[in-house]
């Protein structure tokens, strides 16, 4: 399966999650978040194209680190792809994190036209930063997100009881969150 990248894989991050990660940039957003940190991913047709199979062999090869995150661009339009990729970092026991700029309602509505794979990406995913970018609610004193709208949600526990669980060790609690 191929999936479109806008850049090389960061192999040694520390911003997009916690611990050492690997970051996938996926190329293609349809939501062009005002003053959005990566405009050079926007573009449907720009970027690489990468088999798959390439990624996951990279991700095999991970020993220090605690785990990958799905960046864009937006992951979440090319769901099928990461899942695969998503699904191999969980068994060789590294978690996911990924950043969407689709509320997390959105991706699990099964109007959704993407619901069917959303869904096989979302059960690979440990750790979902949803909503777009908002300028004017940015603040650079956030952990793992850009703008005080954004959530961190615990995937696995949302789709168990069926609502939203934050991960609030890494949100500030007195920020005006929008749920």
């Amino acid at each position: 399966m191929k999936l479109r990248l806008a850049s090389e894989l960061t192999y040694d991050s520390i911003v997009d999650g916690p611990g050492l990660r690997m970051v996938i940039w996926t190329q293609g957003c349809i939501h062009h978040c005002y003053k959005c940190h990566n405009p050079q991913t926007h573009k449907l047709d720009g970027g690489v194209i990468v088999d798959t199979d390439c990624i996951i062999e990279e991700v095999k090869k991970l020993k220090l680190h605690r785990g990958i995150t799905l960046s864009g661009g937006e992951p979440f339009l090319q769901p099928k792809a990461l899942s695969l990729i998503a699904k191999s970092a969980q068994l060789a026991n590294l978690d996911v994190w990924c950043y969407t700029g689709f509320k997390f309602e959105y991706l699990i509505n099964k109007e959704n036209p993407l619901y069917m794979y959303n869904k096989d990406l979302l059960q690979y995913i440990d750790v979902l930063v949803d909503g777009k970018f908002v300028y004017e609610k940015k603040n650079i004193d956030l952990k793992f997100r850009g703008s005080s709208n954004q959530r961190i949600i615990d995937v696995k526990k949302s789709l168990e009881k069926e609502e939203i669980i934050l991960k609030y060790e890494y949100m500030d609690k007195k920020l005006n969150m929008v749920r």
